[in-house]
Formats: C-alpha cells, sequence, structure tokens
C-alpha cells in the first residue's frame, strides 16, 4: 500500500505552494521538493499538469481560487468526460478483505468494472487507508508511574558455543520495560521455557528494585495456558508467581502488539542497541553474555532520550522509582504444578518416580506441586501429602499410614516384628517362630508360614496355639499346615505327649530295627 495517504484537497494546496515557489521566487524542483517535505517525482508531476493545464504562472488566473475548481482544470483527461466521482462502498470493502484470499488490488479491479472512469488504484489504496483510521482509531495510552512493566523476547537471538562439543545453541533475549519511565533490562537465558521466564521476570523486579501492579506479556504457552481477552488462564506456577511478587498478569491479545506498544518498541532498540553490537563477538558462556548485555543496557538507560531531554534512569528516578510496590521479604520458590491420577497402588507418578497418598483417593486426580526439594499433593486446594523429592528414577517412595492396615501388616513384617507377636502368644509359640525362620536358607521364605501360624491365634485362642505349637515341636513339624491340623483335629487337647517314642506293636511281618543292624 502506498505510504502517501493524503487527500485530493491536500494536493491541490501542494501544487498551489509548488507553483508559488517554481514561478515566483524561481526555486529549482530539488529546493522545492526539500521545503515541502514531498518527492522530487511528485514536485515534477504536479508542474507537468500545471504546463498542461496553461497555469505554469503565479499568481494563478482569476476564478481558480477555488480548490474544486483547480483541481479540475489540473486533473482532467483532455478528450475524455469528466472523472466519475462515485466513492466505493467502503464497509463492504473492509467486511470483503476479511475473506480468504481477497486483496485490495482485486477490489479495486471490481471496483474499476463498474465504474471504468473511477479513481486509480493508489487514490483507491489511500482513501481506504483513511476509512480505516476513521472507524478504527489508535487509542493512546496514559502510561502512569509504577502501573505497569512489559516484556516479551527479541526475535533475534545470539549464537552460544559450547567449549567442549563445539555445539551453537541459540540464547534467548528476555526484555522488559517500565511504561512509564521507559526504564529497561534486557536478560538471554537457553530457553523461552517456564523455568526460564520466571527466573527471567524475576531478575527483572529485582532490577528495577519493585513491583509494578500488573505485568503485561506476550502470550507465549509457558506463561498463558489459554489465552482469553476477559479471563486468560494463567500457568499454575506463573500465577503462584504472581501471587507472590502482588501483581496482576495482563497477558496481550493474540495479533494485537498495541497490547504492548511500550515493550514492542524497546525490544526494537534493544536489538538495534544491543544485539547488533554483538553481532561480532562470540561467547562460550550464558554468564559471559549476561555480562555484556547488562553493560549495554546500563549504557542504553544512561542516554539522554530526545523526546524528554533526559535519561531512562533519571526519568526513572525522577518519577517511578518511589511508585513501585517493595520486593517480597523471601524469594520466589520455583515450583511446577501437574494434574495426575492416583494409581490403584496409591501412588502418583511425578517425574518418572512413584509417591505415595491416602489409599482412599485411588482414582481421583489430584493436584501435583513439584519443588526443588518436596513434593506436595493436594486435593481440593487441601494438602493430602507430602514427600522429600527423590532423585530415584522408577522408585517408589511410601508412606506407612498411607497403606490399608492389611498392606500394613505386611509391609511391616521383618523377623524381629514376627518374634515380638509371636513372644506375645508364649514361649513355646516363639520358638516355633524362630525355628521356622531359621530352618530356612533366607528368613524371608519363613514370612508367609510365620505370619500364617500367628494368624491361627485370632481363630482359636492363644492358649491353644501355644499347646498346639508344643506338640508341633516334639514331633518336629515344623510348617503351618502342621499347627493348623493339630488345632483343627483338636490333638492340642490331647494328654501331653512322652519325648520317648513309644514302641510298635508286634507283628509277624514286621522285622524291627535290629534286622538291619
Amino acid at each position: 500500500m502506498p505510504r502517501r495517504k493524503q487527500a485530493r484537497h491536500t494536493d491541490v494546496k501542494d501544487i498551489r505552494s509548488i507553483l508559488r515557489l517554481t514561478f515566483e521566487q524561481e526555486l529549482p524542483i530539488r529546493a522545492v521538493a526539500e521545503r515541502l517535505k514531498i518527492s522530487k517525482t511528485s514536485v515534477s508531476t504536479y508542474l507537468l499538469r500545471a504546463r498542461e493545464a496553461g497555469l505554469a504562472v503565479w499568481p494563478l488566473p482569476p476564478g481558480l481560487n477555488e480548490d474544486d475548481v483547480l483541481e479540475q482544470r489540473l486533473f482532467r483527461r483532455m478528450g475524455r468526460p469528466p472523472r466519475d466521482t462515485d466513492e466505493p462502498n467502503w464497509p463492504k470493502i473492509a467486511s470483503e478483505l476479511k475473506r480468504k484470499g481477497v486483496t485490495l488490488n482485486l477490489l479495486w479491479q471490481e471496483y474499476r468494472e463498474t465504474h471504468p472512469d473511477g479513481y486509480g488504484y493508489t487514490w483507491f489504496c489511500c482513501r481506504f487507508a483513511e476509512y480505516e483510521s476513521r472507524v478504527k482509531p489508535t487509542y493512546r495510552s496514559r502510561h502512569v508511574a509504577g502501573v505497569a512493566m512489559e516484556c516479551d523476547y527479541a526475535g533475534h537471538t545470539v549464537p552460544l558455543i559450547d567449549p567442549l562439543t563445539g555445539e551453537i545453541r541459540a540464547a534467548q533475549i528476555f526484555v522488559a520495560v517500565l511504561s512509564a519511565s521507559q526504564l529497561t533490562f534486557s536478560y538471554a537465558s537457553l530457553s523461552q521455557k517456564l523455568p526460564d521466564w520466571i527466573e527471567a521476570n524475576q531478575r527483572a523486579f529485582s532490577y528495577f528494585g519493585g513491583v509494578t501492579k500488573t505485568t503485561i506479556c506476550d502470550n507465549l504457552k509457558s506463561a498463558v495456558a489459554k489465552a482469553l481477552w476477559f479471563e486468560p488462564t494463567l500457568n499454575a506456577t506463573f500465577a503462584a508467581f504472581a501471587e507472590h511478587y502482588d501483581t496482576t498478569v495482563v497477558p496481550a491479545r493474540p495479533k494485537r502488539p498495541r497490547d504492548k506498544a511500550s515493550a514492542e518498541g524497546t525490544v526494537l532498540i534493544v536489538e538495534r542497541w544491543v544485539l547488533a553490537r554483538l553481532r561480532n563477538d562470540r561467547f562460550f558462556s550464558l554468564a559471559d553474555l549476561n555480562t555484556r548485555i547488562t553493560s549495554l543496557i546500563e549504557d542504553l538507560n544512561n542516554r539522554t532520550m530526545r523526546r524528554y531531554g533526559k535519561s531512562r534512569r533519571a526519568l526513572f528516578d525522577e518519577v517511578e522509582r518511589n511508585q513501585l510496590k517493595p520486593l517480597p521479604a523471601t524469594p520466589f520458590e520455583y515450583a511446577e504444578w501437574k494434574v495426575a491420577k492416583v494409581h490403584p497402588d496409591y501412588h502418583v507418578e511425578v517425574d518418572k518416580t512413584f509417591y505415595s497418598v491416602p489409599h482412599g483417593l485411588i482414582g481421583r486426580r489430584v493436584d501435583v506441586r513439584l519443588s526443588y526439594r518436596a513434593v506436595e499433593i493436594f486435593v481440593d486446594h487441601k494438602r493430602v501429602a507430602s514427600h522429600i523429592r527423590s532423585s530415584q528414577r522408577s522408585g517408589h517412595v511410601t508412606v506407612n499410614e498411607h497403606m490399608p492396615k492389611s498392606h500394613q501388616r505386611y509391609a511391616n513384617t521383618t523377623p524381629h516384628t514376627l518374634r515380638k507377636e509371636a513372644a506375645k502368644v508364649g514361649s513355646n509359640t516363639a520358638i516355633f517362630i524362630e525355628r521356622l525362620l531359621s530352618d530356612r536358607p533366607h528368613p524371608e521364605q519363613g514370612y508367609r508360614s510365620a505370619q500364617g501360624v500367628l494368624s491361627l491365634a485370632r481363630r482359636y485362642k492363644s492358649e491353644r496355639l501355644e499347646m498346639a505349637c508344643e506338640r508341633a515341636l516334639i514331633i518336629n513339624a515344623l510348617s503351618y499346615s502342621s499347627v493348623a491340623n493339630i488345632l483343627k483335629s483338636g490333638l492340642d487337647q490331647a494328654p501331653a505327649m512322652s519325648e520317648a517314642v513309644k514302641p510298635a506293636p508286634a507283628h509277624g511281618n514286621i522285622r524291627g530295627k535290629t534286622y538291619y543292624q
């Protein structure tokens, strides 16, 4: 679209000045163009039209004082009827231009089909731009001190070289500016992900020495979960950051750079003033890059702005420093929020590690706050579990109280707990359990048998289990089934057996033990 957007009556005024300077003061075309701030081509064109119309004089002949009359003399076509001056239907053209594939050139061609003697493409574009400026006037924001910090990432990046591998990574350049004083901050990070975004905002507030009432940012995915103008949804971590610093986050609308005009302008300044000066430098660490950026930003903030007659730093000290809210007493602890579902084993998976929750929450969805040191689990904004963060991948972190009672009994089984429980029943039971564990190659192999024997005390009385264990020890029947059969058949209540083995009954077919001697 042409840059020149003046209406026709303004062109006529230009021509009056061109004719006066050319024919009265006899200035050359270049001098006329410089004085009137228009191109030499335009001056030459207007002079040519004036000569063709017989108006290469000054002052103009009588009867040409009106702009409309002079316009008709200058722009009429010889041998052709007057130009069709019907205005296009600008609202319809604006509506059609929103349709996919429709261009302003196509709409002008359609206009000329119905108005063959209509205006040209340049005039068509200029008048349409005037119409849009009337329909959509630009809102001029009033920047109040201490109200807003605008932030965004620059489009340009800085190459960062790994000194060991030679790999080149693109360092992202964060830019923040205070809307009222234009005090600027910039910081380089390895990515635009959430941890780097939070750190950059935190460093910006520290650099400014205070917090603004609002923070206007772009709709990057790491900060804004749902970009709605009236009710935007922030990332949970960024929302917690804003709450910690007592600032209101106002995301800009998608494809609406005027919502953060100061940030857009400052990004351009940083790209030209800072990044352009780093184009021939090589950086091997992020710290060296940020040291260089900080030096250039300080120089930028201390330079005098032509519009205000003072530097950004001076303007900040004068009008905005005292309007900022103080920084919080403690720094923000970075933590990520995730949603997880409780597994059937009453654990949730967080960063490849499993953490327990109360078993009654099986199948529920819970909110997980994952910080550097701890893992906290919430249900309906109430914390139900807290664990120290484990660095072991695929491991399990379990709290005993989170398990069902049956699981607790099984999980807490050790040789010591089995011996302790057996001693409560009686000495024979304690000896039986000890023998049961010691006769196995590994004590864990006797856990289930020992638990089964001790569970018989709930079905039978402890006194009967004590006597059954005594009988099992005498006959050296060291198994759960032996004790269970003794109790089931009631042999524990039979007369006590002698340790000596009774002689076998006499029989003709029995040889006896002396036969094999």
